[in-house]
């Protein structure tokens, strides 16, 4: 199908989306005043086909040049409203389908008197018509709410357990953080206190798993200052996440077998940038941490996903060359889903693995008892500490954001990591 035709559909969607869910906001305010039912009326649909317009013109404009704060909230706005309006929607077909089942028992049914039954004076019809209006309108201002916490930085401690590790090393502070997104970013100041947040914790190293721009390097030209302040006595070691690679940005020179010259170069770019920073890249490669004669090795490997969508660059063979007789190892790779599918089967010895990716898809529940989110119905592990026999994993939820400029429940995320 060809993606003229595809828009088409879209637009005919959202437009019947649009009529059914003004079926319900024009019952509700039907006994209202004519004034409340114009101004009703008129913001309804003004917002409903300002969206539907937009939608229409992404084709033919210049998207990828818009400054990235401004397509995130504009996507984000028009995601927001459709997934709300979905999620009225089926308030309002579960009220369509018992009407209907109503009318069948009742057309084939002996005649009786017809009752209304009601629910707090309202009909059936009228509750489940709020019910979902108020349903759709609150998510849509819970994302407008997430908007205030994409900055909103904390600290997660935890402490780890290993039997096996060389006692020069316990008590050693590792600081994981992931998934910057440094296009993403619009506040210099916010930022700035993150960082800060970093150096507060003391850490003996830092970790960096990946993801440090959306597309290009040049994303990082302003911020090179602010990350440059990130500073550990053993070092500051990072790898590469999916979006390091360039692979969804339009590379106006790419050719049909993918190649891009262009994007090529954007790579070797942002590996300068690394370097820039202070960061050890570490691309499917080791290094050995040493305190006087008890050492640990440390591994980083390049992005690695079993989901096929996602890239495998990573080699954890190649990394692993020569510190099989290390007795301790941390590994840095940036997709969680290399755990399952790699490392605990194939590298039992690698006792604490390091991802992130995910960033608990930046909308969720996380309170003691609870803790959701859409991500997990992706991911088996995506936020937090999981633990297969002595191995430990650690998904970071992000530094930063991507696509949706906010966060719901699953706050930007510091990671302390204390090894004992």
């Amino acid at each position: 199908m060809r993606p003229g035709s595809n828009s088409f559909i879209l637009v005919i969607f959202l437009l019947l989306l649009d009529i059914y869910v003004f079926q319900a906001v024009r019952a509700i305010v039907y006994m209202s005043s004519p004034r409340v039912r114009t101004i009703t009326y008129s913001t309804y649909w003004i917002i409903s086909i300002a969206c539907l317009v937009t939608v229409v013109l992404l084709p033919y404009i210049k998207w990828h040049n818009w400054p990235t704060s401004v397509r995130s909230y504009v996507l984000a706005i028009i995601i927001g409203l459709v997934v709300a309006k979905l999620l009225a929607a089926v308030f309002l077909l579960i009220d369509d389908a018992r009407r209907g089942i109503t009318w069948i028992i009742r057309k084939f049914s002996t005649p009786k008197e017809v009752t209304m039954e009601a629910v707090n004076g309202l009909t059936r019809s009228q509750f489940l018509n709020r019910l979902g209006l108020i349903a759709g309108g609150s998510l849509f201002a819970t994302l407008v709410y997430g908007f205030s916490n994409k900055y909103n930085y904390h600290v997660h401690k935890i402490k780890l357990n290993f039997k096996n590790l060389p006692a020069a090393f316990k008590g050693m502070r590792i600081v994981q953080i992931s998934d910057i997104h440094s296009g993403s970013f619009a506040n210099r100041e916010a930022v700035m206190k993150g960082v800060k947040m970093i150096n507060d914790q003391k850490p003996d190293l830092v970790l960096f798993t990946g993801d440090l721009v959306n597309d290009r390097a040049v994303e990082m030209e302003q911020w090179m200052d602010v990350f440059r302040q990130v500073k550990a006595p053993m070092g500051v070691y990072s790898t590469l996440g999916n979006h390091d690679y360039g692979d969804y940005y339009p590379w106006p020179d790419k050719q049909p077998n993918g190649y891009s010259a262009m994007q090529h170069e954007n790579l070797e770019t942002l590996k300068k940038v690394h370097a820039d920073l202070g960061w050890r890249l570490m691309m499917n490669e080791n290094t050995i941490l040493q305190k006087g004669e008890d050492k640990i090795a440390l591994l980083g490997v390049e992005n690695w996903s079993a989901m096929s969508r996602f890239p495998k660059y990573g080699d954890l063979k190649r990394a692993y060359e020569g510190v099989a007789d290390v007795p301790f190892k941390i590994l840095m790779s940036h997709d969680p889903t290399h755990w399952d599918a790699q490392i605990r089967p194939e590298f039992p010895d690698i006792a604490l693995t390091l991802a992130g990716h995910t960033h608990g898809m930046q909308f969720g529940i996380e309170i003691p008892g609870l803790k959701w989110s859409p991500a997990q119905y992706i991911y088996k592990e995506w936020a937090g500490l999981y633990k297969e026999g002595e191995q430990f994993l650690y998904v970071n939820r992000g530094f930063g954001f991507l696509g949706y400029p906010g966060r719901v429940g699953v706050l930007p995320e510091i990671t302390v990591i204390e090894l004992a």
